[in-house]
């Protein structure tokens, strides 16, 4: 899986190598890192929440429960307005309290 991040024109792309085992702490403060050096703070905003269930949205369960992007859609989460994009993709954006959007967009790798 692919997560790519952007804040403007700026992006950052992150491999997601396993997707149930994921080093979630060293996900957001890579995120962090690179909001910060685009002037924004995502303090406000839950990354670390919404990364996990972006996988899930996509990659299911270890134990074959199915992926639900969809429905993880229409749930929605705090925040963050979400769509599903044919073929598999999750996007999230949100605005930071900066005025700016980060923007949060998941790849499955099929």
């Amino acid at each position: 899986m692919l997560l790519d991040v952007t804040i403007g024109k700026e992006s950052l792309s992150l491999q997601i190598d396993d997707p149930f085992h994921i080093d979630l702490d060293s996900f957001v403060e890579r995120i962090g890192n690179f909001a910060s050096s685009n002037g924004v703070s995502i303090a406000p905003l839950d990354v670390r929440n919404i990364i996990p269930k972006m996988i899930k949205g996509i990659a299911g369960c270890e134990h074959g429960c199915p992926a639900n992007a969809k429905g993880f859609v229409a749930a929605g989460f705090s925040g963050f307005d979400l769509e599903y994009i044919e073929g598999g993709i999750l996007s999230a954006a949100a605005k930071t309290g900066d005025g700016k959007v980060l923007h949060l967009k998941m790849f499955p790798d099929f």
